[in-house]
């Protein structure tokens, strides 16, 4: 069984991978996308790439410290340029809960960032917020990578799973509007 923590009110949606076959035995058809749990860091990085690959308006990713090894990845990296540039309406936000970390680590989506700031953007989370532990990834209000607590490698990804994507973009929207603009990653050389 696996539980997904959704924005406060909400409770939790609880699904098994038998639930994603109906009573009769036929498999559900889910031509849209698919779903898969996560169990390490090269899950949550195949897993990166895959939903940023998905986004066609833009990504939302609210992180401890960008993640070294998946949010600066070249591939993933790659995926992002491409999405920013051929589509002039695209943006990628990006929540940070621990900045001097970040600043500390370095990563290389800071100075993609900066090259393109007007599609780039980080705000530090307001300190009413950082005890959230949840990490996650937002393609559009469509596809999802989510992990409960952003210590450990372990979550879910769904490519199409609307309803979900939909209740933490409302999340990440009312953590994005409360918090401020990272200034220290657009000056500092990391």
């Amino acid at each position: 069984m696996i539980q997904l923590a959704l924005p406060a009110g909400a409770g939790f949606v609880q699904f098994s991978v038998a639930e994603m076959t109906p009573p009769d035995g036929l498999p559900t058809e889910r031509t849209q996308g698919r779903r898969w749990v996560l169990a390490a860091k090269e899950d949550t990085l195949a897993a990166a790439i895959e939903i940023a690959e998905v986004a066609q308006r833009g990504l939302a990713i609210l992180t401890p410290d960008l993640e070294p090894g998946v949010y600066d990845h070249e591939r993933f990296l790659e995926i992002v340029k491409r999405l920013v540039l051929a589509k002039r309406f695209a943006r990628i936000r990006v929540l940070i809960a621990e900045p001097q970390r970040t600043i500390r680590l370095g990563n290389r989506l800071v100075g993609l960032g900066r090259r393109l700031n007007t599609y780039i953007e980080f705000r530090n989370v307001h300190e009413d917020y950082r005890e959230h532990r949840e990490a996650f990834l937002l393609a559009d209000d469509v596809a999802l990578l989510y992990r409960i607590n952003h210590a450990r490698w372990e979550g879910i990804a769904d490519t199409y799973e609307t309803a979900v994507a939909r209740r933490y973009l409302n999340l990440f929207e009312e953590i994005w509007t409360a918090s401020e603009t990272a200034q220290e990653l657009r000056q500092l050389r990391i």
